[in-house]
Parts: C-alpha cells; sequence; structure tokens
C-alpha cells in the first residue's frame, strides 16, 4: 500500500505538479497582500513573505526533477539568465574585496546577498512557467489565470477605495510591519500591492494583453467581459495616480493598437480608427471622472514648464467645475451625492494618521516649499552637547528644512533622483565601471551606513551602479531577446492565434515597462518582477527553437500557417 501511494505522488508530481503550482502562483502573488512572516535583517523593510515560501516549495521540487531529468531548461534565455547571474555574483565578490564598497560585517554581506538571491528568485519563476507547460493549451489556460486574477486586483481596489478595505503597504519601514490600514478620500489605490507604483507597473504590464485578446475575442459575452475589465484597468491605473506608469500605459495600448492593425488582412484604417476610439472613449471617460488626484500630479510635473502649466491648469480647473459642479447641479444630484457615503471603520488607522505619527509634532515653517510637499517637516539634525553632568552626548535638533533649486522649479520627488538617487548611481558606476560597487550600496552616504531601503528610482541606473556595465548588457540583453522572439512570434502567425495574442502584450507591455523603469525600479519590484517573468516564460515556451526533445515543451514548431481547409481558429 505504501509503495503504491510513493509510486502514484511520485507520477503526480512529475505530470501535474508544477502545472498547478504554477497556476496557482500566478493568482497567489498579485492577490495576497504583502503581510511579513518574520525580518530577514532587523531594521530591514524587506521580509520574508509568504510568497517567497511558496516559491521555495516549488523550486525545490523543480530542482529533484531537474535533477531527475524530467526536465530541461533549455532555452534560448538559459544562458543570458546565467550569464547575468554569473556577473552579479562577480560583482557581488568585487564589492567585498575589490572596492570594499560591501564591509565584511555580517549585516552588509548579508544585505547584499539577499538582493543576489531575490534575483535568483524572480528568473526561477521564468524556469517554472517554462517547464511547467507542456501545450499550447497550458499557455492558453495561464493566460486566463493572469486576466482571472487581474480582475480581483481591480476588484479589491474598488473595495479599498469605497468601502475602506483593508491596505497593507511597504512605502516604507512602520508601514511594511503589515499595518492594516484603510484609504482616505484622496489616498492612492494599492489594491492588493505594497504600494502604489507596484500597483501601476502592474498594470502595465497587463493591460496591454488584456487589450490585445479584446480585439480577437469572437464570442460577444468574452468581448464584452473583456471590455469590461480593461475599463476596470484602466480606472485602477488612474486612482494609482502613479504618472510614469500612467504614460507608459498610454503608450503601450497606442502600441497594441498598432500591432494589432499591421496584422490585420483588410479594412486597416477602419480598424485603427475604431479601435482608437473607444480606448480613447474609455481612457478619457475615466480620467475625467476620477482623475482629480493624477492630474494634480501631473500638474505638479509641469512647475517648471510655466506656458503649459498655465494651460494645464485652466483645462484641470474646467474639467472640475463641470464634473463637480454645473453637470450635478443640473441634474439635482449635488444632494444625493454627498448623503451616500460609506463611514470610515472607527478601529482602523488611516494611511494619512499614519504618516502623521510617524512625522514628528513642532514643525517649523518654510517661506517656500515644493509644489508636491504639503506638510513642512523640520530635518533632525545631530549635535555634539555637554549634558549637566559634564557627559559628552549627541542629541537630535529640529531646524526649518531647505530645499533644492531643482526641489522648487521640479518638485520634492523629482529633485531627489536628480540631487541624490541618480547622480550616487553613476558614482557606483564610475567607481566600478564593469562590476559596479554591488547590491545594494548605491543609497548610502558611507561605506557603513545601513540603509533601511534600497531605491534608486531608475533601473536602468540601478543596474548600472550595483552591477556594471556587464550585468548592465546581461540584463537588459535578455530582455532585448525576449523582445526579440516575442517579435518573431508576432510576425509567424495570424491576428486571431493565441501566439499573436501573447506576442503583442508581451512587446507592448515590456516597453511600457521599459519607459516606466526610468523613474520607477520596476525590476525589482516583487510582485511585478514574479509576473513578467512568468509572462516571460509563457513566451518562450511558444518559440519556434524549442524542439520536441525537450521534455518540458513539445509544442510544434511555429512556422507561417499553410493555407486549409478547415475552419478558421481564433482566439476565445
Amino acid at each position: 500500500m505504501y509503495k503504491k501511494f510513493l509510486k502514484e505522488l511520485i507520477t503526480f508530481v512529475d505530470t501535474k505538479f508544477l502545472f498547478i503550482a504554477t497556476g496557482f502562483l500566478i493568482a497567489f502573488i498579485p492577490l495576497y497582500p504583502k503581510l511579513p512572516l518574520l525580518d530577514i535583517l532587523p531594521g530591514y523593510i524587506v521580509r520574508l513573505r509568504l510568497e517567497d515560501v511558496l516559491i521555495f516549495i516549488t523550486l525545490l521540487i523543480w530542482s529533484i526533477q531537474l535533477y531527475r531529468k524530467k526536465i530541461s531548461i533549455k532555452s534560448p534565455l538559459s544562458k543570458p539568465i546565467f550569464t547575468y547571474l554569473g556577473f552579479a555574483t562577480l560583482s557581488v565578490l568585487s564589492a567585498m574585496f575589490i572596492t570594499k564598497t560591501v564591509p565584511l560585517h555580517a549585516v552588509h554581506v548579508e544585505k547584499t546577498i539577499l538582493h543576489l538571491l531575490r534575483n535568483v528568485e524572480y528568473f526561477s519563476l521564468f524556469f517554472i512557467t517554462l517547464t511547467a507547460i507542456r501545450s499550447k493549451k497550458d499557455v492558453a489556460f495561464f493566460f486566463k489565470v493572469l486576466i482571472a486574477a487581474f480582475v480581483c486586483v481591480a476588484l479589491y481596489g474598488l473595495g479599498q477605495k469605497y468601502l475602506y478595505w483593508p491596505v497593507y503597504s511597504t512605502m516604507n519601514r512602520e508601514f511594511s510591519k503589515g499595518i492594516r490600514l484603510y484609504l482616505t478620500e484622496h489616498a492612492r489605490v494599492q489594491s492588493t500591492f505594497g504600494g502604489h507604483y507596484d500597483l501601476a507597473a502592474y498594470i502595465v504590464i497587463l493591460l496591454p494583453l488584456i487589450l490585445s485578446a479584446t480585439f480577437v475575442a469572437t464570442k460577444r459575452y468574452l468581448k464584452i467581459g473583456l471590455w469590461v475589465t480593461f475599463t476596470l484597468g484602466v480606472w485602477l491605473l488612474v486612482v494609482s495616480a502613479a504618472r510614469t506608469s500612467f504614460v507608459a500605459t498610454l503608450f503601450a495600448l497606442g502600441l497594441v493598437i498598432l500591432l494589432a492593425t499591421i496584422k490585420q488582412q483588410k479594412s486597416k484604417f477602419k480598424f485603427i480608427m475604431t479601435q482608437s476610439a473607444i480606448v480613447a472613449l474609455i481612457v478619457s471617460t475615466i480620467f475625467v471622472r476620477f482623475g482629480d488626484d493624477i492630474s494634480d500630479r501631473l500638474l505638479d510635473a509641469l512647475e517648471g514648464y510655466p506656458s503649459l502649466n498655465t494651460a494645464y491648469h485652466q483645462s484641470n480647473a474646467t474639467r472640475k467645475y463641470y464634473l463637480y459642479e454645473y453637470i450635478p447641479e443640473k441634474l439635482g444630484l449635488r444632494d444625493a451625492l454627498n448623503t451616500i457615503k460609506i463611514q470610515a471603520p472607527s478601529d482602523g488607522m488611516s494611511t494619512d494618521e499614519l504618516d502623521a505619527a510617524l512625522i514628528a509634532s513642532d514643525q517649523q515653517p518654510v517661506t517656500q516649499k515644493p509644489s508636491d510637499v504639503y506638510v513642512d517637516v523640520p530635518d533632525l539634525v545631530k549635535v555634539a552637547t555637554i549634558s549637566a553632568t559634564g557627559k559628552s552626548e549627541i542629541i537630535l535638533i529640529e531646524q526649518p528644512r531647505t530645499y533644492s533649486d531643482n526641489a522648487l522649479k521640479y518638485g520634492l520627488s523629482m529633485a531627489i533622483r536628480l540631487d541624490t538617487l541618480w547622480p550616487q548611481a553613476w558614482k557606483g558606476f564610475t567607481t566600478n565601471p564593469l562590476l559596479g560597487t554591488g547590491y545594494a550600496t548605491l543609497t548610502k552616504s558611507s561605506v557603513y551606513e545601513f540603509t533601511e531601503a534600497d531605491s534608486t528610482d531608475n533601473n536602468f541606473l540601478r543596474v548600472l551602479g550595483e552591477l556594471g556595465l556587464l550585468g548592465f548588457i546581461a540584463f537588459f540583453g535578455t530582455l532585448l531577446l525576449a523582445l526579440k522572439y516575442a517579435k518573431n512570434m508576432y510576425s509567424n502567425f495570424k491576428a486571431d492565434d493565441l501566439e499573436t495574442v501573447l506576442a503583442i502584450g508581451y512587446i507592448a507591455g515590456t516597453i511600457g515597462l521599459l519607459i516606466n523603469a526610468l523613474f520607477i525600479d520596476v525590476f525589482v519590484s516583487s510582485k511585478v518582477a514574479f509576473t513578467f517573468w512568468i509572462l516571460t516564460g509563457m513566451i518562450i515556451s511558444l518559440s519556434p527553437v524549442l524542439s520536441k526533445k525537450n521534455t518540458n515543451a513539445p509544442i510544434e514548431k511555429a512556422s507561417k500557417p499553410k493555407k486549409t481547409t478547415k475552419k478558421k481558429r481564433t482566439f476565445s
């Protein structure tokens, strides 16, 4: 009996486990809030989470199957990925023993190695997905799970915005402890993600895929469902109020429409005009109705350009007048709209309240502050003093905060990048052009400083500063290679094939992420990185270069479709 059970278990693991585990992770990763299980490093913002445990278990079983030669990791991206990880390892060693930008103290070494392991974890999802797929039906199933998870993320965002559903943020060290919060009226929606920037980057990946599928869906109920999902995604993007992601998504959606138009056999002009009009109508309607916060943030971005600022300010003021005063007054809805309000939970804490609790109570006024600063928080300065007992000690005193010219011109958020983060990343690159200064070394003001978080707000400069030119070429070269294979799929299949739908969405979404990476470290945001590499695994699994000899990918070789008398196959 025991031997029979063991044999059945092994058979199940060999044939079904990776498929089930991958499908589960595709849904679980974006849907489960970033609740911490335990601290990995004392005082560091990165914590161990349930998704890390589940991925580790899956990777462990995957490794056993790889050892037993039940699966293969051969793919066009395998060598580039391992090359990147090799350069990353050399960079860590260089940082510890050559440039010595990572001190040989446990906490600093562990922090750098933690980031190396996180990158291994991100890439592991690519290999797990690649080996879990054994047919085109598997890819279609995973695609449906991706869309279903996206719908749930959007619905949870609605609950956060209007029903005070819980928010679990990782925007700072205090938030990341798993404190249950709720959103105030103008707080940015985060849904199940740890911050609105991460959520917006996730939307940059998924929204182009959904739009691509919408164009080719043939069943009426499916087409309507996809358009509703797309509309929910646009709403979620607008209320996340992430400017760069908004612009990146608009570019990606335009690219989807263009690529889909090129694949049309006839009526190209009608297709591009019709689909562009529908998308423009949805985006503009959602923006006008729900875009107060992102409008203000876009206005902040124009502070350094007076003429554009004035024009945008006038149009935005007109929009608000008609939306919140003129139209409700004419329809007699002003009083009704004011009465439909759900009360905030009495036992909860808003994101604004927690922010206020972290700010010093005595605040000094300043004569001028950046446009995106709403609370004057004083600087805390260390000062050496002598106590009444004659003992020397260091105390913190508050001084009025001063702002740089960049902060006053472009806003504090952009000024932090221009004044500090980006110059420090460039300094890391110039210190060691080939291998950089190692992971988690760019935000430190001194070698021995331990920072609670690490961000450059530009993924290109971050990779360049941490891993040098070798790591930069290996990482972004891998992305370009993935885009190349997606482009080949796009060229070799018909407009309504699953391969084309995925290729268009992947190309547009990846380019959108690269635009987003100019201002956000999107490729090291865990939920975003996991989703991206899962999707990359799906794309490469359909690649024509994967031979039938690979046990993990017995998918027919891609070729230009032959003429056939059979009924035309469409995506549905």
